[in-house]
């Protein structure tokens, strides 16, 4: 089985995420590149392992996390798609059948209107990826520029990220510390409700309850 480890090392993934940073960045998108991947990749690991999954799908939920957003230079509306069809192009030969279409379903489905989660994997990914809210994630470094944009002024907003799994009670919460001088939090709930959704749709379909704690502000 390939490991997240071989999927680093590989020649062709390297550039794919480094033509990837270089066309968000020109477009002035929050950061997508290592830091962002090696957080889901490492929060998807995470998941899996806290709510049992196999060591399989723990390796499986950390190798789409990492590769999840490659496809971005080819065009953000459609990124998904690319990324998982990239995936396929390098390893449709290395890895076992059922191994490469659960990373390539968990990759296309991590960022669809029309999502149809059918497979854990998916879901840890979802959760992984639309948790990572902090402001690391803001490339722009002006202050006031920062807060002209929403988005980066949510982001850079976000001083604590924190997102816990308790298999006791499951329950999956994600506890955010937000600095209301940057901005408010209904300004968190404007840009980021749909991922929040499908945060909750994901631990749904693990069987968890999704909790969102902002400034000790608990909604479930």
């Amino acid at each position: 089985m390939i490991t997240l480890k071989e999927v680093k090392e590989n020649i062709k993934i390297k550039e794919f995420i480094n033509q990837t940073e270089k066309y968000l960045n020109a477009l002035g998108f929050t950061d997508h590149g290592q830091r962002h991947i090696n957080i889901v990749s490492d929060r998807a690991k995470k998941i899996a392992y806290n709510i049992g999954l196999s060591k399989r799908e723990e390796n499986l939920s950390a190798i789409a996390g990492y590769c999840h957003d490659m496809g971005n230079f080819l065009g953000r509306e459609n990124h998904h798609f690319w990324s998982a069809l990239l995936f396929s192009q390098v390893y449709i030969n290395d890895i076992e059948s059922k191994d490469l279409t659960e990373i390539m379903q968990a990759m296309a489905s991590h960022d669809k209107d029309d999502l149809k989660i059918v497979n854990d994997i998916t879901a840890c990914l979802i959760i992984a990826d639309k948790s990572d809210v902090h402001r690391t994630r803001v490339r722009e470094k002006n202050i006031k520029k920062i807060k002209e944009d929403i988005h980066n002024r949510v982001n850079y907003s976000v001083v604590k990220n924190d997102l816990t799994v308790s298999k006791k009670d499951k329950k999956i919460t994600l506890k955010l510390n937000i600095d209301t001088k940057i901005t408010e939090p209904m300004d968190y709930f404007e840009i980021f409700l749909d991922r929040m959704m499908l945060c909750r749709k994901a631990a749904d379909f693990l069987g968890y309850r999704f909790v969102l704690i902002i400034n000790n502000f608990k909604l479930s």
